[in-house]
């Protein structure tokens, strides 16, 4: 098997194809919403990527069956408003060499499709619960750090501090080599929990810039799930606090 291997279901021929990423991160945020998009869209998928660089596994489906560990491509035809090309998949590279590989190949694909914009999608992990989640961005130029401030997303000197790892990061930064313009959307999450607050935040921003209407009920329902069980834990935190703990148990006689 070669390092990375691409399997075409179909050559669609795509107009002006903008590419969207959100692969598994932080929160689960970027997955999450290109997955909405995706479905709420009914992208085509077009083709399957597989590689030595993802986990070595296969996954088993509801029915008994079994599938490699694998990144997907979908695309939807939008017609005097630009395609979208999709990337959505069950991992990252594991390895840093992985990662460069994986991004430069999907990369290259990308060219021969006639992308030229990229916004990869993704979590910033704040540490703490985010009630309502900011969206930041990164850009490969200043034009589209205005663009994207006018769609209300935040440009904040040292956030990210530690830079933007993995995927999300190394397509703008090997898209800006490769001549494409490129975005990253990261909205905030506590990285505790899969975030599907965080990946609406991030996709009514992406919606906006890219003119989609979709239905966000879903991940609304999401949502709610997650405020349920972090309200439960916050309660049992509460009781735990009020108790005494063993050490002030030892003072009691």
């Amino acid at each position: 098997m070669d390092d990375i291997q691409i399997h075409y279901e179909e050559h669609p021929k795509l107009d002006d194809p903008i590419f969207v990423q959100g692969l598994p991160g932080i929160g689960n945020v970027g997955k999450l919403a290109a997955e909405h998009l995706k479905d709420e869209l009914k992208a085509v998928k077009f083709a399957e990527i597989y590689s030595k660089y993802f986990p070595p596994q296969v996954l088993v489906l509801d029915d008994g069956l079994i599938r490699l560990v694998q990144n997907e491509l979908y695309y939807v035809k939008r017609p005097g408003k630009g395609d979208v090309v999709l990337l959505v998949g069950d991992y990252q590279g594991l390895t840093p060499e992985g990662q460069y590989e994986l991004a430069d190949f999907v990369l290259a694909e990308l060219k021969k499709l006639g992308v030229q914009k990229l916004f990869t999608l993704g979590g910033y992990g704040m540490g703490r619960m985010v009630t309502k989640p900011r969206v930041l961005g990164a850009a490969t130029d200043a034009a589209l750090v205005k663009e994207m401030e006018g769609h209300g997303v935040v440009f904040s000197r040292g956030e990210p501090g530690a830079g933007i790892v993995g995927a999300s990061g190394l397509l703008l930064g090997l898209g800006k080599m490769h001549g494409m313009k490129a975005v990253c959307l990261m909205g905030e999450t506590s990285g505790y929990f899969v975030d599907p607050k965080s990946a609406q935040a991030v996709l009514e921003v992406l919606t906006k810039v890219l003119d989609i209407t979709i239905d966000f009920a879903e991940l609304e329902s999401k949502a709610k799930q997650i405020d349920q069980i972090t309200s439960k834990l916050r309660d049992v935190d509460k009781v735990e606090g009020d108790q005494p703990s063993r050490e002030d148990l030892g003072y009691i006689g």
